[in-house]
């Protein structure tokens, strides 16, 4: 694997928080490999939502891989994990490299075009414990991402390259939220592997 560029950004959060961007971690040739292979090989299925006890389904696909059968709940839904997958296995060993953390579980996300986004949100789940570190590649199509101070509002913006890495720690999920904004723009897939810590359930 050429790992040809892990000089991360500075912080691109102002304060109670750190995010680090890893820009173009792995090859173009390497990055499309991933994508192509995900696209066809992971157990993709329609995300679902609980939102003010009104049951949705939406366009986004996802699914969960993981040392073992971990349960996942939020959105007011249950995921029970599958195994990890071979390029899964890889993905993992690099983001524990850049990061220096060990990560357990990956929770991945296919957009299939622009218009297909996530809202402001926090992952801040119990079951993800205090200051998580959570290791975001991004593959296919370029997008926006964006942060917002819970308390003050303010806002922060980057484009995820393909091939990057994304490195959310500290007091980040505490204090931002984060979305994906949808455009009419984009008309190409992105996939979006989100490694995390969930705490061991016994």
């Amino acid at each position: 694997m050429d790992l040809f560029n892990t000089n991360p950004t500075e912080n691109i959060l102002p304060y109670d928080g750190e995010v680090i961007y890893h820009e173009k971690v792995i090859s173009g040739e390497h990055s499309n490999f991933y994508l192509e292979t995900l696209l066809n090989t992971i157990q993709w299925k329609q995300d679902e939502a609980v939102i003010f006890g009104k049951h949705i389904i939406t366009k986004r696909k996802v699914a969960w891989y993981a040392d073992k059968d971990f349960f996942y709940t939020y959105s007011g839904t249950t995921k029970q994990a599958l195994l990890w997958t071979k390029e899964l296995l890889e993905l993992k060993s690099i983001a524990e490299t850049i990061t220096g953390h060990t990560f357990n579980s990956c929770l991945l996300n296919l957009y299939h075009q622009g218009d297909e986004g996530m809202a402001w949100h926090s992952d801040d789940e119990k079951s993800l414990g205090k200051n998580t570190v959570i290791a975001s590649f991004s593959f296919g199509a370029e997008r926006k991402f964006s942060f917002k101070h819970k308390r003050t509002k303010e806002s922060a913006s980057l484009i995820l390259d393909h091939g990057s890495l994304l490195v959310m720690q500290g007091a980040t999920q505490t204090n931002w939220l984060h979305r994906l904004p949808p455009t009419t723009k984009i008309k190409r897939p992105r996939v979006n592997l989100t490694f995390r810590t969930i705490i061991d359930q016994g």
